[in-house]
């Protein structure tokens, strides 16, 4: 199962001051991205007391290509609004290296760099009861 969540406070720099029409011209970029992606799971882009914000999240049976597209998705977001931030929360359970961990990642400043959750890591002691096998 390839599992997802995630937010964005999408911003388009990093800089205290904003400019409103860079900023808007920065969300419909993301809009249409969002819209190559097509609608799967929840994909939720609104203004919130005047800033923009992206939700994304959902599960599939493998990860196939929409796990990719899912992250690359965040690291666009990332490359067309750099003042973005925001934590995307991946759980992949048939990755060879990490299938028992959630892997974080952290959008700041135009970069997104990937991290071990250390609170739901490993996933299988912190969120499911022991298996005993009878015998």
């Amino acid at each position: 199962m390839f599992e997802y969540h995630g937010w964005v406070t999408i911003s388009e720099t990093p800089g205290v001051d904003a400019d409103d029409a860079l900023l808007h011209r920065a969300v419909e970029r993301v809009r249409r991205k969002l819209a190559e992606l097509g609608d799967y799971h929840l994909q939720d882009l609104r203004w919130m007391n005047g800033r923009p914000a992206l939700h994304l999240a959902g599960f599939v049976n493998h990860r196939g290509s929409w796990g990719g597209r899912i992250l690359d998705l965040y690291g666009q977001v990332a490359r067309l609004a750099p003042g973005s931030y925001g934590l995307l929360y991946v759980h992949d359970d048939e990755d060879a290296f990490h299938g028992d961990d959630f892997r974080v990642y952290r959008m700041a400043r135009g970069q997104v760099t990937e991290h071990t959750d250390p609170f739901l890591t490993p996933v299988s002691q912190a969120t499911e009861d022991p298996y005993f096998a009878d015998g």
